[in-house]
C-alpha cells in the first residue's frame, strides 16, 4: 500500500485501537497510539477495560480477520494454551429455549476461547513489533488540532500523566478515535462546526456478574463452552467458557428487573435457575479463583456517522465509538476486526473522501450485528420496544430454525456461522434452508449446506 501521509494518531490501546493501528500502519510513515493506562507487560486485566473481567467471545469471523492482519496469530494463541472449539460435540448451546445439536460435527468456523486480557496481551505484542508503531502510555487526549477553516483535523493535544501538567500538540495527518462509546467526539465535532451524528439507542439495562473458576478435571466431559440464552419469562443468560491456563470464566447476566445478585452465593443461586444439573454440579464443585465482579450496560448505542453530510478530513471514529452492542451477544471485538478490514481497504483507495468511504464500509458489518442483537432483545417480552410485524415474523421463523437445529447439526452450524459473521443472516432465508426448516429438518446427523446453498455467501467486508 502506498503511503498517504507522515503520521497517524490512534486514540486508545484496547482491542479496537490496536486493530486500527494495524490497519493504518500500512498507509502512514509513523503511527502513535495514545493510551491513558499503564499497559501490563503480561496477560492481565487493567483499569481502563473493566469489562475485560467478564466473559468475551471472539467470533469465528473475527478470528479470520486477526489471522489476516497478523499471520500466525491464531497458532500463537493456541500455543499459549487457549482452548480451541472445533466440533459441535464440545458445545452446550441453548438459544431461545432450544438446545442445539451436540452431535459430532466439525465446525468450519473454529473458535478460540481466549480471555479478553490474554487476547489484548498478544495483540499488543504484535502491534509493538510493527516497526513504525509507538504506544504512548499514561497519555490522555484533551482536544483536537484543526486547520484554519476547521474542515480538517491536523492533530491532537495530549496530556502526559507521567509528567503532570505537561501538554503537547501532536501533529498528524489522521486521528482515529478508538476510545469507546464514552469518547468525546460528540463535543469535538460541534467545536469544529459540525453537528454530532444522530444516535440510535436501545435500552436493555443488562447487569452481569463474573468470576474465574477451576473445574474438577473432566467435570463437563468434552464440553468447552456453555451458552444459555434468555427466553420469554426468563430474561437471563449464562456463559461458562474454558480459558487459557486451565481455568473457566463463569458469567451470569439479566435484563432490567432480573439482575443477578453480586455475591458468590447469590450468583450461584442465580445460575441454578438456568443451568442443567450436570453443569450446575460442575460449577458448585469448582474452585473459585477470585471474587465475583459486576458490570452494568444500560443500552446498545449506534452513531450514524455514515449518514452525516459533512465530516472533517483527517478524523475517524472506530470500534465502540461507532456502535456498542448488548455484551451478552459477544459481538464487539469481532465487529472491531471487521471495521479494521474496512479501514484497510478504504486507505488502499487513497485519502480523498476517506471518512465517507470508511464510515459507509464500516456500517455494513455494524448493521448486521445491530439487527442480530436487536432481534434477539425484541424476542423477549420483558424488554420494552416497538416490534414491527417484520421483526415478529423473523423471530417466529428463527424460533423454528432453532427447534429444527436441536437434531440437525448442519443447520446448527449454519446458525453459528451467522452468529460468527461468517455468513450473512440472509443465508438462513434461502429457499433450500426455508424448505428444510418448514419440513422439520432431517433427523440425526445432517449434512451442512454445500456450496451454492446457504453456506456459500460471506458477510461483505467492504
Amino acid at each position: 500500500m502506498r503511503k498517504l501521509g507522515e503520521h497517524a494518531v490512534v486514540l486508545g490501546a484496547s482491542v479496537a485501537g490496536l486493530l486500527a493501528a494495524r490497519a493504518v500502519s500500512e498507509a502512514y510513515q509513523r503511527v502513535t497510539v495514545v493510551e491513558r493506562d499503564v499497559l501490563p507487560e503480561v496477560s492481565a486485566n487493567r483499569r481502563g477495560v473493566p469489562q475485560g473481567r467478564h466473559a468475551h467471545a471472539l467470533q469465528a469471523g473475527g478470528s479470520e480477520v486477526l489471522e489476516e492482519l497478523f499471520p500466525g496469530f491464531l497458532s500463537e494463541l493456541a500455543a499459549s494454551g487457549v482452548p480451541v472449539l472445533r466440533d459441535l460435540s464440545e458445545t452446550h448451546f441453548s438459544f431461545g429455549g432450544h438446545l442445539l445439536s451436540q452431535q459430532r460435527h466439525g465446525l468450519a468456523g473454529v473458535v478460540y476461547l481466549s480471555s479478553r486480557a490474554h487476547l489484548e496481551h498478544h495483540l499488543r505484542a504484535r502491534v509493538r513489533a510493527l516497526p513504525n508503531v509507538e504506544i504512548a502510555q499514561r497519555s490522555e487526549v484533551t482536544g483536537l488540532l484543526s486547520a484554519g477553516g476547521r474542515d480538517r483535523v491536523t492533530g491532537a493535544r495530549v496530556l502526559d500523566h507521567s509528567d503532570p501538567g505537561t501538554e503537547q500538540s501532536i501533529e498528524a495527518d489522521l486521528v482515529v478515535d478508538a476510545t469507546g462509546r464514552g469518547g468525546r467526539m460528540a463535543t469535538w465535532l460541534p467545536a469544529l462546526g459540525y453537528p454530532p451524528p444522530a444516535e440510535e439507542r436501545f435500552a436493555v439495562d443488562i447487569m452481569y456478574v463474573s468470576r474465574r473458576l477451576r473445574l474438577p478435571p473432566g467435570a463437563l466431559g468434552p464440553t468447552r463452552m456453555v451458552l444459555i440464552g434468555a427466553v420469554p419469562g426468563r430474561p437471563t443468560t449464562l456463559a461458562l467458557i474454558a480459558q487459557e491456563d486451565d481455568w473457566w470464566m463463569l458469567t451470569v447476566a439479566g435484563y432490567g428487573g432480573h439482575h443477578p445478585p453480586a455475591g458468590a452465593q447469590g450468583s450461584l443461586e442465580f445460575a441454578a435457575t438456568m443451568a442443567p444439573a450436570h453443569i450446575l454440579a460442575a460449577i458448585r464443585d469448582a474452585e473459585p479463583l477470585d471474587d465475583p465482579v459486576t458490570n452494568r450496560f444500560p443500552a446498545s448505542l449506534r452513531r450514524g456517522y455514515e449518514r452525516m453530510p459533512r465530516f472533517p478530513a483527517g478524523l475517524l471514529a472506530f470500534g465502540d465509538a461507532i456502535c456498542s452492542f448488548n455484551p451478552t451477544y459477544g459481538q464487539g471485538m469481532s465487529i472491531a476486526a471487521l471495521q479494521a478490514v474496512a479501514l484497510r481497504k478504504s486507505l488502499a483507495d487513497g485519502a480523498e473522501d476517506l471518512a465517507r468511504r470508511f464510515f459507509r464500509a464500516a456500517a455494513k458489518p455494524v448493521d448486521v450485528a445491530w439487527r442480530l442483537s436487536l432481534g434477539g432483545d425484541l424476542a423477549l417480552p420483558e424488554v420494552p420496544g416497538h416490534r414491527p410485524p417484520a421483526v415478529r415474523a423473523t423471530n417466529a421463523y428463527l424460533d423454528r430454525v432453532l427447534r429444527v437445529a436441536e437434531t440437525d447439526s448442519g443447520l446448527t452450524e449454519l446458525f453459528l456461522k451467522v452468529l460468527g459473521f461468517l455468513e450473512p443472516p440472509t443465508g438462513l432465508f434461502r429457499p433450500s434452508v426455508v424448505a428444510r426448516v418448514l419440513a422439520g429438518g432431517h433427523r440425526g446427523h445432517a449434512a451442512a449446506p454445500h456450496a451454492g446453498q446457504a453456506g456459500s455467501a460471506r458477510v461483505p467486508r467492504r
